[in-house]
């Protein structure tokens, strides 16, 4: 009996503590429960709160460079005031925004009225809920969205003109520190801030949690208004990434406020002149609040762009077109011209003009730069084309080197007379219908290309394959094509759709399809460089960046030229071509040149073109034109000048252009020379 008491007694307390060892896992498990459903965000904001953040901070862009090593494009260190938001807390960031009014002036234009509205139920909340009663909010089952726009419909001009300037600055600033994402920060006041109103905010940063006194940096551009356009521009600090690439940066860990390239260089080169961002630790203390920061990772400035360009002949480049836009001004349609250089060896751009009246807020006209025109605008041409024209002929078996044609009026039927400039040249060889340009040569030349045969009053039969063999011909040179520049945007020129016989006529003397400035500049220094074709550079280095403002950083690349193509024809075909260029400078259509001691070539152009401007009719005007290079035994430098919608096809523009700018280059040149 007393064996089986002592059994039930043992078996009665295992019970027990089992009983206790399950109610006390129960209660453990109905606990974490608690915490991790019904308390968990709450417990996890809390974490949050405690824990330490780190953010990033903006570090200058890479500078940008010319060929000679002169500052185009630098940083201006801008102090600035800013705010990193971490968490969602109106009620905190109201009451930073309030300590912040009293210490810095902030613009108050950008405020509407519905940001006063949202301030003013923020701060008036017994006076907001009345506007809409709890009654009747459950009586028209309002959602708190609705309720909201309810009372702000209801809000009074009576209730804003309370609001004292005061409060609009508090508003600006919430507003401000509102913008963006979490743990970035955001720019409060940067431009216009008082050395003063840096000292208050700096000495009480220990009250003002999540503001920082800092640098941002601006772009400064040295030269102005040079070569502005094709620079680029960057992002303000309220654009940040683009939308249409946003994906394109957040995967590279760029931040959505981040300034970013958005054109031209400044886009094509961002992840080079983009820098190593400085890396901030906030340290918290145990109630959540910032007691200090720690840097954990040093910012580095981006690397460096050294440019093709040389700014002081840029500078004159620039300045020869202003003044020649100036002295023509009276002219009605002609509005802008262009120069663009370039070594026709190696393929650096060494100046790229472009300049433009443009109207200004007041309505008056301004010239402003249009370097970008060289690579976004096309023109027809006029005979700086006949180049391609007789090596295409004499390529592919249409004339001779001994060919010779008579120059006179061609009539076609249903076509208009073809003629030259002048009824009087008689006949011509390719190097007399080079220097005096002569169109009929150019003509005769297509029809024999397309197998016809030209019969007075009689049709032609030139077809769409005569104008694409003309155009695979001029794409050798790099008309029409695209030129291998490494910048967005370039474009290809307009190519006519038509493909009657006296068009193509129109093709051979460059007064049918479109090329750009750039594209010009290609195809003469293909002809200077014995037909090699090679790629126009911009950049000539990317260097790292150094801190000795006087010393350069490592090279870490170097451009080197690249020939995109060998054009088809013979050796003594081009050189046929290269002494019509120079005979055009000594005894023809820009003999004003012969005197020279650089010893140029090149080829003039006068192409009709038609002005129109909105819902005007179309004008008939004229653009003139000159390709050249220098000297012509030994080309150290190409260039082309584009005057578009002259209201005279003698208009000498693009004649004064090229020799300003062929002087600049070359009494440069001698200047270097003699310092060294």
């Amino acid at each position: 009996m007393k064996k089986k008491r002592r059994k039930s007694q043992l078996s009665t307390r295992i019970n027990l503590l089992f009983c206790i060892v399950f109610f006390l896992f129960a209660v453990l498990i109905l606990r974490l429960g608690l915490v991790q459903i019904v308390r968990g965000e709450e417990y996890k904001r809390e974490a949050e709160e405690i824990q330490d953040v780190s953010v990033e901070n903006p570090v200058p862009r890479g500078k940008i460079y010319d060929s000679s090593y002169r500052s185009i494009v630098d940083n201006v260190p801008l102090e600035a005031i800013t705010y990193t938001r971490f968490e969602d807390d109106p009620e905190k960031t109201l009451s930073v925004a309030r300590k912040l009014a009293k210490m810095i002036d902030k613009p108050i234009e950008d405020v509407t009225e519905r940001d006063k509205k949202d301030y003013w139920i923020l701060t008036n909340k017994k006076k907001a809920e009345a506007k809409v009663p709890q009654e009747e909010i459950e009586k028209k089952e309002l959602s708190d969205k609705e309720a909201y726009e309810l009372q702000l419909k209801r809000i009074t001009e009576k209730d804003l003109s309370s609001l004292s300037k005061q409060d609009e600055e508090i508003i600006a600033i919430k507003i401000a520190m509102d913008g963006g994402y979490k743990q970035t920060p955001q720019v409060i006041k940067g431009e216009g801030v008082t050395k003063e109103e840096y000292a208050r905010v700096s000495e009480n940063l220990a009250d003002l949690p999540g503001v920082n006194t800092t640098v941002l940096w601006e772009r400064s551009y040295v030269y102005d208004d040079l070569l502005r356009s094709l620079l680029g521009n960057i992002t303000s600090e309220g654009e940040g990434l683009p939308e249409e690439k946003l994906q394109h940066f957040l995967v590279r860990e760029y931040s959505r406020s981040d300034r970013v390239g958005k054109s031209y260089l400044e886009a094509r080169y961002e992840e080079t002149l983009n820098g190593e961002k400085e890396r901030v630790e906030y340290i918290n203390n145990e109630e959540g609040d910032i007691i200090g920061t720690e840097s954990i990772q040093e910012g580095e400035r981006g690397r460096d762009l050294v440019l093709t360009i040389d700014m002081e002949l840029q500078k004159a480049v620039e300045e020869s077109l202003t003044r020649n836009l100036k002295t023509y001004q009276g002219e009605p349609y002609l509005d802008r011209a262009f120069a663009i250089m370039m070594n026709p060896k190696t393929g650096d751009i060494l100046a790229m003009g472009g300049k433009r009246f443009e109207k200004n807020e007041n309505e008056k006209e301004e010239i402003k730069d249009f370097a970008l025109g060289n690579l976004v605008s096309s023109y027809g041409m006029g005979s700086t084309v006949k180049g391609a024209t007789i090596l295409a002929g004499l390529d592919s078996g249409a004339i001779t080197p001994n060919t010779m044609f008579l120059d006179e009026p061609l009539y076609i039927a249903s076509t208009p007379k073809k003629g030259s400039y002048s009824n009087n040249l008689g006949t011509l060889g390719i190097n007399g219908a080079l220097a005096k340009s002569s169109n009929v040569y150019m003509f005769k030349t297509v029809i024999e290309m397309a197998g016809t045969k030209y019969i007075r009053n009689g049709s032609l039969q030139i077809g769409p394959k005569t104008f694409e063999q003309l155009r695979n011909y001029y794409g050798q040179f790099g008309l029409g094509v695209e030129t291998g520049l490494d910048l967005q945007n370039e474009f290809t020129g307009y190519k006519g759709s038509e493909f009657n016989p006296g068009l193509a006529l129109d093709l051979s003397i460059g007064q049918y399809d479109t090329y750009t400035p750039l594209q010009l500049v290609q195809y003469v220094s293909t002809i200077a460089n014995d037909g090699y074709r090679v790629r126009p550079q911009l950049v000539k280095e990317i260097r790292e960046a150094t801190i000795e403002e006087d010393k350069r950083g490592k090279v870490l690349h170097a451009t080197e030229p690249e020939i995109l193509n060998r054009i088809s024809m013979k050796d003594e075909y081009i050189d046929i071509v290269q002494r019509g260029f120079r005979s055009v400078m000594t005894t023809g259509t820009a003999k004003q040149f012969a005197s020279k001691s650089y010893k140029p070539a090149g080829k003039t152009g006068t192409a009709q073109s038609l002005y129109t401007e909105g819902e005007g009719p179309n004008v008939e005007t004229y653009n003139v034109t000159l390709v050249g290079y220098a000297p012509y035994d030994n080309p150290e430098v190409a260039f082309a000048v584009v005057v578009p919608y002259a209201i005279s096809s003698d208009n000498p523009m693009s004649k004064n252009i090229g020799m300003d700018i062929l002087d600049a280059y070359f009494e440069q040149n001698e200047d270097k020379e003699d310092a060294q």
